[in-house]
């Protein structure tokens, strides 16, 4: 992370500064604890800033807890994919990966001792029955039938589950709290529960696995974390956190807070959502650019800064809010101007006969690789005497308003040459396919000596070397700011959320461009060299985005 990005504030910075200067901890302990069934997306990269920056900001330490305990729904693939992630946003977890699964066996021994106090029993209500026993907002709940067997058969039931003698779904091990709790997290809730899945870190030693909610504040605990940083949508579940805690014999006392989770406009964040998009070869696969995944939002060109800088200016409040897609493409936009070299691509190629040029010579001029960054230096850029510009480049007549490339004016070439077109040819629909122009060889780099002026300047590419390139268009994945609203959100999929190009022209020193390097191609947006298709002898780009925001007209319409 650079040292010239600025240390945010927000109320859990707050109460890390009043928890330090009051000595209720010497040392600052983070986690993030992301559960290895699916690629993380944009608002798992907040919780990563916020997690990772927090423990930084303080030389504190952050670790890495994957919450493996729904083995059915996870994937070592997964696992490796989410330390990438997190990685490639430039943070460094401290010492080695842990898993929930590391602490097994101290959580058997936790939900016995729980069962040793008369705190947890082992029940046999199906799931429809137990959800028909919780009650519902506005009616308590009632006890279970086997709320009240004894601690002794509670711990040979319990014992019996662990070694398999029960079937899936026959029974659960359940904390005797309160089943006429307002809080419907707290009416007994299932600590374990039966699952005979192969484990992708314990293998088969387990057959019953615990909950989320009783593990992840254990876990906080043997780790002990000080600051332990949930999404909204766990405040209620504190009260359960802080129940185990109190309840068991653990010395270390972790803290919960929680903080506005992210939404996107036009996205949708449901993992199940997600999940269906993949399933359903409506999109490539989890790192599709069009996906608002880490690692779809790393392959369309996005950079861990501008990620660390989205992160930034949202904030962290207990607010939730829906951010604009316009805030995150800001500071992409913002980063890839400062720092993206320039490069020349024609998506749309006609050809332009110079024909006072010789035709057999190549001239080698120097371009500026951006335009008000020196130390970025130049690039060779070959002229010939047949180019491509873009077909919306020339018109036959225009008004004033049109700066481009009109029959009997003049326009600059950009880093070359004034040119002026005499006449052009079109194919039997009548689409112009070569403009025959002519060029003045003393505008190299300076204006026409008579004192002709020249407005208008459009990009090109030598037909003779330039590269065919593969360009991918991409744009938001729904037309509507709130997919998820809709009754089908696939109902407001955008068809023209990916287009393809297949037959660019790019300039030739594109051909070293190393996957995931961003260009701003002259006129037409930040572009990245894909990091999946990209072959030797094939050019893939990806538009990451575009040079202004053209959804903000749509909206305003």
């Amino acid at each position: 992370m650079s040292e010239t990005e600025s240390r945010p504030t927000n109320f859990i910075r707050q109460i890390i500064d009043t928890d330090l200067a009051q000595g209720k901890h010497t040392s600052v302990q983070t986690r993030f604890p992301p559960e290895p069934n699916g690629y993380l997306h944009i608002g798992h990269a907040k919780a990563i800033c916020l997690n990772f920056g927090i423990a930084q900001d303080y030389d504190g330490l952050c670790n890495l807890r994957f919450d493996d305990t729904n083995p059915e729904k996870e994937d070592i693939d997964y696992v490796h994919a989410i330390e990438k992630d997190v990685h490639w946003l430039g943070y460094e977890w401290a010492g080695d990966v842990h898993y929930s699964s590391d602490y097994f066996d101290q959580l058997h021994g936790y939900a016995v001792e729980l069962i040793e106090k008369g705190l947890a029993y082992v029940c046999f209500l199906n799931g429809e029955q137990t959800r028909e026993y919780r009650g519902t907002l506005k009616e308590p709940g009632k006890n279970s039938p086997y709320r009240d067997t004894s601690v002794e058969e509670n711990l040979a039931l319990f014992e019996k589950m662990r070694n398999g003698e029960f079937k899936e779904g026959e029974c659960s091990l359940r904390a005797k709290i309160d089943m006429a709790s307002s809080f419907m997290c707290m009416r007994d809730p299932i600590i374990y529960r039966v699952k005979f899945a192969h484990h992708h870190q314990t293998g088969d030693k387990w057959c019953i696995y615990p909950m989320y909610d009783f593990t992840h504040c254990i876990s906080d605990a043997i780790e002990g974390i000080t600051h332990s940083l949930c999404s909204l949508e766990f405040q209620d579940n504190r009260r359960l956190y802080d129940w185990v805690i109190d309840n068991i014999s653990i010395k270390t006392q972790p803290r919960q807070y929680e903080f506005s989770r992210l939404n996107l406009e036009y996205t949708v964040m449901s993992k199940r959502k997600l999940n269906s998009l993949v399933e359903e070869n409506l999109v490539s696969g989890w790192d599709d650019p069009r996906m608002p995944t880490i690692a779809a939002f790393r392959r369309r060109g996005y950079t861990p800064a501008s990620i660390r800088e989205f992160a930034k200016r949202i904030g962290v409040t207990k607010m939730d809010n829906t951010v604009e897609m316009s805030v995150l493409e800001a500071c992409i936009r913002e980063d890839l101007n400062d720092n993206a070299p320039r490069a020349m691509a024609v998506l749309d190629p006609i050809k332009v006969v110079i024909e006072n040029f010789d035709q057999d010579k190549v001239e080698t001029l120097k371009v500026k690789n951006h335009p008000s960054d020196e130390s970025q230096g130049t690039r060779e850029v070959p002229f010939t005497r047949e180019l491509y510009i873009e077909a919306e480049d020339f018109r036959e007549e225009a008004n004033k308003k049109y700066k481009r490339l009109v029959l009997g004016k003049e326009v600059r070439l950009r880093g070359a040459y004034v040119i002026k077109a005499e006449r052009f040819e079109t194919d039997d629909q009548g689409k112009v396919t070569t403009v025959y122009c002519s060029y003045d060889p003393e505008t190299l780099g300076k204006n026409p000596a008579d004192g002709r002026k020249v407005k208008g300047v459009i990009h090109w590419v030598s037909a003779s070397e330039a590269l065919d390139a593969e360009v991918r268009l991409y744009d938001r994945l729904f037309t509507v700011p709130n997919p998820g609203a809709a009754d089908d959100f696939h109902s407001v999929m955008n068809d023209e959320s990916l287009i393809v190009i297949e037959h660019a022209k790019v300039e030739p020193y594109l051909v070293n461009a190393k996957p995931e390097a961003a260009f701003q191609f002259e006129r037409q947006g930040y572009f990245c060299l894909d990091n999946q298709d990209s072959v030797e002898g094939k050019l893939v780009f990806n538009r990451t985005v575009g040079l202004r925001d053209t959804w903000a007209k749509i909206e305003a319409k």
